[in-house]
């Protein structure tokens, strides 16, 4: 990119960028990318097109399209991902949390809120406990093995009555009544897109040979009378890993067609 330039001319200089580098969405991408570089909303853009761009934000825009065509996800760059309607600030230790995983809120809204305790297993950036917890408006506890740090500042930023936990699944917490969770369950050794696998983390994304190896040891953990409700790979048999003391076992598919929710309750 060249200085001394206007929003419009660097939004188009970064398109095309973006385009050579053979980046998805080179439009959006650019606008959201040159938004967080002068500090606006997208629609600033469109409303100033003539204003020119400063030094510092046209050294920070020149640098993050250089990071973004070299695979690092826009949410990287900017921290932020939305979810449920809401801002969650995210990072390499956490999984971007996708549209998808908003089924799994859709699902536990419908169950509705237990009597008993609410655990959200590989809590990661928080937003389902958040989200929980904010729509049903009372506490909910988060377990996770890996960092808690994105978790507690998106559950302070949005006020939001979460109790974490630093732990494997299950073993750090007794007496749940309902088990949320978007586990990994991605087969180790699946191709994925450079800005998933280079860059997410390993331990979000992989669960063994077959990708079921966290689900299984998720499902022997959860205990009598309790409800599961999670977020599962569209070509798991699901269905064969709960044995005979779980009723209710129900496959939800997402907006594509594609089985994404598993539910059940362990008598």
């Amino acid at each position: 990119m060249q200085p001394d330039l206007n929003l419009r001319q660097a939004l188009t200089q970064a398109v095309a960028i973006l385009n050579k580098g053979g980046v998805d969405s080179p439009s959006l991408t650019a606008e959201v990318l040159l938004a967080h570089a002068i500090g606006q909303p997208r629609i600033y853009l469109f409303a100033h097109p003539e204003e020119r761009l400063t030094e510092v934000a046209w050294i920070h825009y020149g640098r993050w399209l250089h990071e973004r065509v070299q695979g690092k996800p826009t949410q990287y760059i900017t921290r932020r991902q939305e979810f449920w309607g809401r801002e969650f600030e995210v990072g390499p230790s956490v999984l971007i949390p996708r549209p998808e995983t908003e089924h799994v809120i859709e699902r536990a809204l419908e169950a509705g809120s237990p009597h008993g305790p609410v655990i959200d297993v590989g809590t990661g950036s928080g937003c389902i406990a958040i989200t929980l917890a904010l729509e049903w408006g009372r506490t909910v506890f988060a377990v996770d093995i890996g960092p808690l740090d994105t978790a507690k500042r998106n559950a302070a930023k949005h006020a939001a009555p979460v109790e974490f936990f630093k732990g494997d699944l299950l073993t750090a917490v007794r007496g749940v009544a309902m088990v949320v969770a978007n586990p990994p369950y991605i087969p180790e050794g699946d191709s994925l897109p450079r800005e998933v696998g280079d860059w997410e983390p390993a331990r979000a994304l992989f669960a063994g040979a077959d990708g079921l190896e966290i689900w299984r040891r998720l499902i022997d953990q959860v205990p009598p009378g309790c409800h599961l409700i999670g977020e599962i790979d569209s070509r798991a048999d699901m269905r064969s890993l709960f044995g005979s003391d779980w009723d209710d076992v129900e496959i939800r598919e997402d907006l594509a067609g594609r089985p994404r929710v598993v539910s059940a309750r362990r008598r």
